[in-house]
């Protein structure tokens, strides 16, 4: 049997953080996983910011609410699940995603959990385990799946290589040329028939 495993941000919703820093207007918060590939490096930086900021949980989720998927992701999403299963391996948080998950409608999201003092200051990230995407894949497979992946960023790299087909999707630059052997695609068709062909 297959699964995919799909990242989110970039994938089929927009960056959150970029949103919420082009809203908050503090630029610094535009930095993703594509600029920093120690996630909990990032993630540290980010709850800096906000603390700096006084910002909190609610100005996040205010923001989230506004956001949709990607033009063409529901669709694609749709088209995928009915060929595959589909789990969406994230680093985002619950706290974070489930207005997104009903405009995607409910798929399986697998993702991470943040500790938040009543205030609603975030005080912590918590990872549900380490390497969280290249570890459900492993598990995925010693359960007898076969996995297929396809990601943007650094934290996607090591799910998209453990996997018997993986691919870029909308990734930069620096890490397509980093990456000259993994198949680099830019729309939902053409990830939708690469997959496909991979099954």
């Amino acid at each position: 049997m297959n699964i995919v495993c799909l990242d989110l941000e970039g994938v089929l919703v927009p960056e959150i953080w970029i949103a919420f820093a082009d809203e908050s207007g503090i630029p610094e918060l535009r930095r993703t996983t594509r600029d920093e590939p120690d996630y909990d490096k990032l993630m540290a930086f980010r709850l800096g910011v906000l603390r700096e900021h006084g910002l909190g949980l609610r100005q996040i989720q205010d923001v989230i609410s506004r956001i949709d998927p990607l033009p063409g992701a529901r669709a694609f999403l749709d088209a995928l699940r009915e060929r595959t299963q589909v789990v969406i391996l994230s680093d985002t948080f619950e706290e974070f995603a489930r207005p997104l998950m009903g405009k995607l409608g409910w798929p399986t999201l697998m993702c991470n959990s943040l500790e938040v003092a009543p205030s609603g200051e975030i005080v912590r990230h918590v990872m549900r385990c380490e390497n969280p995407k290249l570890t459900t894949v492993r598990a995925l497979q010693s359960c007898g799946y076969e996995t297929i992946a396809a990601g943007d960023s650094f934290n996607d790299l090591a799910m998209i290589r453990a996997s018997k087909a993986g691919f870029l999707f909308r990734s930069t630059v620096a890490i397509q040329e980093a990456n000259p052997d993994l198949p680099a695609l830019e729309s939902y068709d053409e990830l939708l028939a690469a997959i496909t062909e991979a099954l």
